[in-house]
């Protein structure tokens, strides 16, 4: 069974193959960044596929982060690098949820939490603990918080 570690490895090389600069140096960073986070305990380990897939999220939001960064600051040109990087990351996650499936996810949180007696603002809390572990990695945590806060507004 081939982990997604090894398969990073495997498209960086066909990457330096092909000459592909923003492929390789991209998945060159990341794969730098899951051996430091193999590292960063008490002793060297292995990690598994979602702990990769934590990785690469983080890294990929860094490039969207780097991106706007870059617009704001009149620097399209990094912009546009960043935001490429960003996108070839993606490739390896899991597809995102679209708008309409999060806010169905969220809407049954809200009466399920309601149903248990949550209310006002510590419903917040609740209505995270039912969607988060249903949008771990399909959702990123700031978007999944605005859509909450909006239906306990609703």
């Amino acid at each position: 069974m081939t982990t997604l570690k090894s398969k990073l490895h495997e498209d960086l090389n066909a990457a330096i193959k092909e000459r592909d600069e923003l492929r390789s140096s991209t998945l060159r960073l990341t794969l730098a960044a899951i051996t430091k986070e193999e590292v960063a305990g008490k002793e060297k380990r292995e990690l598994s596929d979602d702990e990769v897939l934590k990785v690469i999220t983080k890294e990929a939001k860094k490039r969207r982060e780097a991106a706007d960064a870059f617009a704001q600051g009149g620097r399209p040109e990094s912009a546009e690098r960043e935001k490429a990087e960003g996108e070839l990351l993606a490739t390896y996650l899991p597809k995102q949820l679209s708008d309409e499936e999060l806010e169905g996810i969220v809407a049954q949180a809200v009466s399920e939490a309601k149903a248990g007696g949550a209310e006002g603002p510590r419903a917040m809390g609740a209505v995270m603990k039912i969607v988060n572990p249903k949008v771990a990695g399909l959702a990123e945590g700031g978007r999944v918080a605005a859509v909450v806060k909006k239906h306990l507004a609703g």
